[in-house]
């Protein structure tokens, strides 16, 4: 019945997943009008999931990363109730966030819960150092990168085309837009997909194959029926955009994930093209300061709402 659980959980936390996250990499194709909403959730869909097929033979690092193991002794990463207890506890901290419409981070959320249910389990003994090194670093870092990033590219394109005065082909410049979201979307599937996994597989039954294509059609679904109001928030609310000032956010992000998940590092997509976006808004002088801190504020937030949660859960689960 607890293997069950778990597998129903990890299903929920992928769907929780794929509705705050999938948009964020066409967020810029809908903010500028590039697409519509329907066609920029259909491309996210098909490349995220193309990206967690990839993550099948690139990112086995991550599933060691976020099974437990380093964190806490392996008799206790390895016990179905501490999964359960992750897997529920952040599963609901990104469903709530995508409810109220906030993007924030799955990566955070299962840090928070590993956490908590971590204390629970053996108090201070948790390796904090390991969390240090492996987890808050990247997090922390992972903003503070992508915004002066965003801005230094866009206003890279713009010295180009005064110093050079090249001829502006739309055609072309929507062309490498959709592209460069599909790069962004394909990066997130390739990061995101092995964290979500590694909670499933002391379920004999499935084999990484198995777990990366099951919790990629979760995803999926996700994203396409629940992503609505973190759209609005991504497209519309951080700054308003062109295609130029899109385009060179989505650089940004994808270049940065996919160099963190060949190398292990759990940035945050969400981290990265919300960071991007406003970098880029920054420099046009249309973003939205208030709307950043209140993003920001959930992403502080993130953290000990899913250890409290899972810490919670997992007293339950023992009892």
């Amino acid at each position: 019945m607890l293997l069950i659980s778990l597998f129903l959980a990890t299903l929920f936390l992928a769907y929780s997943n794929g509705a705050n996250d999938n948009f964020k990499g066409v967020a810029t194709l809908f903010g500028s009008r590039t697409s519509s909403y329907q066609t920029a959730i259909l491309w996210a869909t098909f490349t995220t999931f193309a990206g967690a097929v990839t993550a099948t033979f690139l990112s086995r690092a991550l599933i060691k990363n976020f099974s437990g193991k380093g964190l806490l002794p392996d008799a206790i990463a390895n016990t179905p109730e501490f999964h359960l207890a992750v897997a529920i506890a952040t599963g609901l901290t990104v469903l709530i966030a995508t409810l109220i419409g906030f993007p924030i981070s799955t990566t955070h959320s299962l840090t928070g819960a590993l956490v908590g249910a971590g204390l629970v389990a053996i108090g201070l003994q948790v390796n904090f150092a390991a969390l240090r090194t492996s987890f808050i670093l990247p997090l922390l870092l992972s903003p503070i990168i992508a915004i002066p990033l965003g801005a230094g590219i866009y206003r890279l394109s713009g010295y180009i085309n005064s110093k050079w005065h090249l001829p502006v082909n739309q055609k072309m410049i929507d062309t490498c837009h959709f592209i460069s979201a599909g790069i962004v979307c394909f990066a997130r599937g390739l990061n995101d997909t092995p964290k979500i996994v590694s909670l499933i597989l002391i379920i004999e039954y499935f084999s990484i194959q198995g777990g990366m294509i099951t919790i990629a059609i979760a995803m999926a679904l996700g994203g396409l029926l629940n992503s609505q109001k973190v759209a609005i928030t991504m497209s519309e609310k951080i700054s308003s955009m062109n295609q130029i000032q899109g385009l060179s956010a989505n650089i940004v992000t994808g270049v940065l994930v996919i160099a963190a998940s060949r190398f292990g590092l759990p940035v945050s997509t969400t981290h990265v093209s919300v960071g991007s976006i406003f970098g880029v808004g920054l420099i046009s002088k249309k973003s939205n300061p208030r709307v950043f801190y209140q993003i920001l504020l959930s992403w502080i937030l993130t953290l000990p709402i899913a250890a409290i949660i899972s810490g919670i859960t997992y007293r339950l689960l023992q009892g």
